[in-house]
């Protein structure tokens, strides 16, 4: 039997342009400007509440998001949340110090590299008569030597 990449007449034909749409209450998370049901939605950015008496636009543009929770449900997971934080934070304080005695460490080597780092280039002396190599200079210093003895 052939492999064929069409269909045969007994399989439906998929239609990709078609958008699969969530049921009714299962979409909690909404963007800015979208259309909503009533109800209470919670700025996951600053936290803010916006209560819907009826439908409307959220307010915000595209990338503010919102979570539909009743006043109940974020009341009970607010303990939660900061049991969560209160556990990590010390975690979070080591993370923190490490990261700049790294950042520090890092600094210093760098630095030290630096200052020990030569390129024989130095832009106030210019040279323009050329420089005297350190077989001329010896000769000059032994021949001055040489004279007054």
């Amino acid at each position: 039997m052939p492999i064929s990449f069409f269909p045969s007449p007994g399989y439906p034909i998929i239609n990709k342009n078609k958008k699969t749409t969530l049921k009714e209450g299962m979409n909690m998370l909404n963007n800015g400007g979208h259309t909503v049901k009533a109800g209470t939605y919670w700025n996951l950015e600053n936290g803010n509440r916006v209560q819907m008496d009826q439908e409307g636009a959220l307010p915000g543009s595209e990338k503010t998001r919102y979570i539909k929770a009743p006043v109940a449900v974020m009341l009970m997971a607010a303990p939660i949340i900061g049991l969560v934080f209160a556990v990590f934070l010390p975690f979070i304080g080591i993370a923190m110090t490490l990261n700049l005695i790294g950042k520090k460490l890092v600094e210093g080597v760098v630095s030290a590299a630096a200052g020990s780092v030569s390129f024989g280039w130095r832009p106030i002396e210019a040279y323009l008569a050329g420089r005297r190599t350190k077989k001329e200079a010896r000769a000059k210093k032994e021949n001055k030597g040489v004279g007054r003895q």
